[in-house]
């Protein structure tokens, strides 16, 4: 099962000058509750904007990169939708985690979206495909809304049709 997942603002937005809109500090938790021990699917730069630009640990980390000169030690690297798609074929669980061209490419082989929708339209440049206007999708369930320094936010679960 592919699952994507991401945190974006009322206009799908996810990202600005490649770093996220929210830094919601229970956000981060459930994000790492859900993929913890799990294989993770991202793309160079959004590997490049994590701490010391390092995989995250205690995942099987996959690089999508069609630069034929990257690596990156303690993650897989794969340069087209089919290899990852090759990789995975026999995991369980599997997260697709950004950025934006990442799951424009990966979210036609995605089952579900677990999106943590949160209040506001800050200036982004990066955005998430909006479910809410596709057919293919249904929302599924809407957490209750939580606060965070006065943004409000709920998770919610999307399934394709």
């Amino acid at each position: 099962m592919i699952t994507a997942i991401a945190a974006v603002s009322e206009n799908w937005g996810i990202g600005k000058d490649n770093d996220l809109l929210f830094n919601i500090p229970d956000d981060k938790k459930f994000f790492r509750r859900t993929t913890l021990h799990h294989t993770i699917i991202m793309g160079r730069k959004t590997l490049q904007s994590l701490p010391n630009g390092k995989p995250f640990k205690d995942r099987s980390n996959i690089i999508l990169s069609r630069d034929m000169n990257f690596t990156c030690d303690g993650a897989d690297v794969c340069r087209n939708v089919e290899e990852v798609l090759n990789l995975i074929k026999d995991r369980d669980k599997v997260f697709v985690v950004g950025g934006g061209a990442i799951y424009r490419d990966m979210l036609p082989y995605c089952d579900d979206a677990i999106i943590t929708k949160v209040s506001g339209k800050p200036d982004a440049d990066v955005f998430f495909p909006n479910l809410d206007e596709d057919p293919d999708w249904l929302l599924m369930n809407t957490s209750d809304d939580h606060e965070f320094e006065g943004l409000t936010f709920r998770y919610c679960i999307y399934e394709k049709k």
